[in-house]
């Protein structure tokens, strides 16, 4: 995939094996899996799976999640971007396009997963005609929660995970609207 976005502060590129060190620093932090079901990750060999799972949605959907890379320093912060979810089901939903990220601890609170964020739904709307995005946060993360509502999602509803966890459901449709993209 040789998609490259950017916006003023960040490079978004394709994952790549190079970004596994840097990703495996940010996913064995137990802060930035808070609400992420508690699991950090205990070896790198973990990451590098993930890392050829989302290559492997390179190819087959089209889209995956992104490094993000901070222009300044050349240093990935972690990764944003939308998924085609078609492997689980969620909140009673599977095959929907879906926006995530997730930062490393340093970078949290800097504007950065807004810049991001910004710059993908204007991708998915505009470039690959997608009619609605959706997310889901953990209900405690308030930090996600705020920057899902900031960029202009809607909170949809609460639901339980197969644990009972309750995470928070959000939605946004296409601003042009259907009948002006055809």
């Amino acid at each position: 995939m040789d998609l490259i976005l950017e916006t003023n502060r960040l490079i978004l590129r394709p994952l790549e094996l190079s970004d596994a060190e840097a990703m495996f620093a940010m996913d064995k932090n137990p802060e930035v899996h808070k609400y992420l079901w508690q699991t950090p990750v205990q070896k790198i060999e973990e990451v590098i799976k993930v890392i050829e799972y989302v290559r492997s949605q390179y190819g087959k959907n089209n889209i995956g999640r992104f490094a993000t890379i901070l222009k300044e320093t050349n240093e990935f912060i972690g990764w944003t971007g939308i998924k085609f979810v078609d492997d689980h089901e969620e909140n009673g939903n599977t095959n929907f396009y879906d926006y995530g990220y997730r930062l490393n601890e340093n970078f949290w609170g800097k504007g950065y997963a807004t810049e991001a964020s910004i710059a993908w739904l204007d991708y998915g709307f505009n470039q690959m005609n997608i009619d609605k995005m959706n997310a889901y946060t953990h209900f405690e993360n308030g930090a996600s929660n705020h920057i899902l509502q900031k960029i202009g999602m809607k909170f949809m509803e609460d639901y339980p995970d197969k644990d009972g966890v309750i995470w928070k459901w959000w939605q946004m449709e296409n601003p042009l609207g259907k009948e002006n993209r055809e």
